[in-house]
């Protein structure tokens, strides 16, 4: 009893049907948040936001650490970038 041939599967009524998902963007919101590529990407809202483990989401879809640094959506790595020394920093008088 060798049914292979009726088990294959018909792929002639689902040709329209494609493997690549469609990942909508994840700032819905208006106006929408700044893009991951822009310069004020740390402007985003934020989505997830976990203190304890020091790492935040924005909107944009860039990973916000503690100490600054990000990691974007496609992988590029922005290295923290911390302000000067408090003795470096003037105030206001």
């Amino acid at each position: 009893m060798d049914n292979a041939s009726s088990r294959a599967a018909d792929t002639t009524a689902i040709s329209h049907i494609t493997t690549e998902r469609k990942i909508p963007p994840m700032c819905q919101h208006q106006p929408p948040c700044p893009s991951a590529d822009s310069a004020d990407r740390e402007c985003a809202r934020l989505v997830v936001h976990h203190p304890e483990q020091g790492w935040s989401l924005l909107c944009n879809g860039v990973l916000l650490f503690e100490d600054t640094g990000e990691l974007l959506p496609d992988g590029k790595i922005i290295a923290p970038h911390r302000p000067l020394g408090a003795s470096k920093v003037m105030t206001a008088a």
